[in-house]
Order: structure tokens, then sequence, then C-alpha cells
């Protein structure tokens, strides 16, 4: 018998996931701004304060940029997923087997029925988006409307519904946008280190070495910032694609057609117009890398495909 999810937990746990992270890359973000307002003090003086005015301030400033840029995406970001992606809307004469599987799979999860768009291209593929379940998105490509049964095709349907019933999406984007700003701040703060400590004479570098060790510091952070940003996101989106495959086989309670799914999927899967690693983590399958259990665990945006089988074949057990 398939395991059960109980989504109105999965929704709360999603939620609070991404209010934490969300802190947790804010103070990232914050912490860059008060290092370099910091050196940026220090080194307009001939001393290193011990709280820095002008830290306060930069620190201040990249956490409101980083609310910010989040606020926009979340207003935004599915419409630029979907356009970065090439997809278009499509009616129910258009493909009515697709339609009448999203609106089984939108009453099985209990949310509106989301927009149906295809993507005109023969690898196979899905991605679901859209901030709120209300404004929800379901894209699949010509390639899997083509190549899958209805089993397969309803399979695939509720893994993405799920990520809408779940919230997943919203913490998608939030993420995908808060992780991007701490990259582009860190990799402008190496770039201007570099430049503006080479072009200094020896004379000014006489200030103390406080400032060297913030400098040192700052450099550190700058570099290991994104990466721990960029491993807690990976490891979140794997964790969240276990958590739609279970969920899809308590809406079909048929896992046998997701896992016949996953494994053409696993073949036929490619990189297409439109696609890019800002958007691989949205796909059912990565449609730029391959993953598999020799993976770097740390590095991988999805499970091993092997591996979401052989939990899909135990839920069915």
């Amino acid at each position: 018998m398939a395991a059960t999810t109980d989504f109105v937990a999965a929704q709360k746990v999603n939620r609070r996931n991404t209010m934490v992270l969300l802190a947790v890359l804010t103070a990232l973000a914050a912490l860059l701004g008060y290092l370099i307002g910091w050196l940026v003090e220090a080194e307009s003086s001939n001393a290193l304060p011990t709280v820095s005015g002008g830290g306060i301030a930069a620190a201040g400033l990249l956490a409101t940029a980083s609310i910010g840029w989040s606020a926009v995406s979340l207003a935004w970001g599915d419409r630029m997923v979907l356009g970065m992606a090439n997809a278009r809307e499509i009616a129910k004469a258009d493909a009515p087997q697709l339609y009448n599987v999203v609106e089984e799979m939108s009453l099985a999860a209990g949310v509106p029925m989301p927009r149906v768009m295809v993507l005109e291209t023969d690898a196979l593929n899905a991605f679901a988006t859209g901030t709120k379940t209300a404004n929800g998105t379901i894209a699949v490509t010509r390639g899997l409307l083509d190549g899958l049964t209805r089993d397969e095709l309803q399979g695939v349907v509720a893994h993405e519904m799920a990520h809408l019933a779940n919230l997943d999406t919203r913490y998608m984007v939030v993420v995908g946008v808060t992780v991007g700003l701490i990259a582009l701040v860190c990799d402008v703060t190496l770039r201007n280190l570099r430049w503006s400590r080479a072009g200094r004479s020896s004379g000014n570098d006489r200030k103390g070495g406080g400032a060297a060790i913030l400098v040192v510091v700052l450099v550190v952070v700058a570099i290991l910032a994104p990466i721990a940003a960029k491993f807690v996101q990976m490891a979140v989106s794997r964790q969240r694609e276990y958590l739609a495959d279970a969920t899809s086989v308590q809406f079909t309670r048929n896992p046998k057609g997701l896992i016949s799914a996953l494994g053409k999927l696993a073949e036929k899967a490619a990189p297409f117009p439109g696609v890019s690693r800002a958007t691989q983590h949205l796909f059912i399958v990565n449609p730029v890398q391959t993953f598999t259990a020799r993976s770097s665990a740390l590095l991988a945006t999805h499970p091993d495909i092997a591996d979401r089988i052989a939990r899909l074949r135990h839920l069915g057990a």
C-alpha cells in the first residue's frame, strides 16, 4: 500500500524552511555587507573600529537588497522562468489527454487548476512553477506528450502537482534568487579587493595588521559563502524531489506510472533551447546534467534516478 503524505504538514515545513533559509542567506548577505563596510572604514582611518557604523549601514543595505530581490522574484519569477523556457499556453482542445490528466490531479491535490503549457522540443521533461497554488503552471515538453502512455503522463503530472501543493515552487524561486545575490556580491567583492590591493602603495599598508586580517576574513567569507549557500540549495532541491515522488503516488495510487516514466526520462532527457543551469533544478529530471549514485551529493540538483525508482517501488510494495 502506498505511503501517504500529510500535505498540511508538508506545506508548513516548506514555509518554515523557506523562512529559515531566507534568514540564513540574508544573514550571509548582511555579514558580507558588514565586513565590506568595516574594511572601507578601517582603511579610511588609522584605527580599526570595534563596531563599524559603515559596516552596519552596508549590512542593512545588502539585507534590504536580499529581501527586495526576493519579493520581486515572488511577484515575477514564474513569468521569467516560463519566458526563458519558451513555454506556450495551450487550450484543452490542443491536448485533451494532458488537460484531463491535469484536471484529475488538480482535484486529487485539492489545488486550483493550474495553467497548462507545452515546450516545443523532442526532449522528455516537465516542470511546475508558481509562487502560490492559485497561480500555478505545469509545463511539459512535446516529446513527453508523444513518448509517454497515459499512466506515465499521469505520474509525471502528479509529481509536478505535488510541487505546487507543497509550495515547493515558492521555495525554489526565493532560494534561487537569494543565492544568486550572494554569489554576485561575493564576485564583485573579490574583484574589487584584487584591484584595490594591487593599486595600493606599501605606505598605505602600514595602517596596521587589523585591516589586513579583516581583508583575509572578507576574502574567506566571500569565497565560502556562495559555496555554502549553493550546497544548502542543492540539498533542499533533492529532498523536494523525493517528497514530490512520494506525493505523486498518493495522488495516483499507481507508482508504476511514475516508475516507468522516470525510466524513459532517464534515457531521453536532454538539453534544449531555453533551459540553462539557472532553471535546471525546476525539471523532473535535470536536462543539463545526469546524476548517478557516484555523483557528488553536495552538487546534485536531483537524486539518482535509480534511487528514486527504488523508493517508489518500496512505496508500492
